[in-house]
């Protein structure tokens, strides 16, 4: 009998990068196991091997994203300039989303299949909500609705940006982001 087949870390990753690319334009009704294998240049085999099922796969996927997406975020460090931190994790917010666009159109694209049942249970609405909360303080409420605030700009600006509509080179977008966090954000955090 032969030996059951190994398979390493880099086909694991890739198999998760070509199904994430996958799932962000065709959602998970459009992921062909075939597909992704030839596209990783491996077996459906591999596939099965790996993570055992399609539905794993995809369950594989979402947990990338998130691991990938909360790599970026944790790496802020906290300091004792909580209006920094802030904008930091505003910057790393987008780092992540243009460093890994498919993970992040499978968390918060329209086919994501992240998606909790409420949005303050997502990891990165947590992570933004305590920045939030250390900056203004106050009772639980204010601080949840000026998160959805803040997030709303950060995701809209990323939104538009990975989507081809935000002109300039990559240094005048990173710029301009910057500088509408700046603007905008002390005036949401206000009400």
């Amino acid at each position: 009998m032969p030996r059951p087949r190994r398979y390493d870390d880099d086909l694991r990753r890739r198999l998760l990068d070509v199904s994430s690319e996958a799932i962000s334009h065709r959602g998970t009704q459009g992921l062909s196991l075939r597909a992704v294998a030839a596209g990783a240049g491996t077996t459906t085999a591999a596939v099965y091997a790996l993570f055992g099922s399609r539905d794993h796969l995809i369950e594989a996927v979402t947990a990338e994203g998130l691991a990938r997406f909360a790599a970026h975020l944790d790496a802020v460090e906290r300091t004792h300039d909580p209006g920094a931190d802030l904008l930091a994790l505003g910057v790393a917010y987008r780092q992540s989303a243009l460093d890994d666009p498919h993970f992040y159109r499978v968390l918060f694209g329209p086919r994501s299949t992240a998606k909790p049942s409420q949005p303050q249970e997502h990891a990165t609405f947590d992570a933004l909500r305590q920045a939030v909360r250390r900056l203004v303080g106050g009772p639980e409420p204010d601080v949840t609705e000026h998160t959805y605030r803040l997030w709303s700009v950060v995701h809209g600006l990323v939104d538009l940006e990975l989507g081809g509509l935000l002109p300039g080179t990559t240094t005048q977008r990173a710029d301009r982001y910057i500088a509408t966090l700046r603007a905008v954000g002390p005036a949401l955090l206000r009400g």
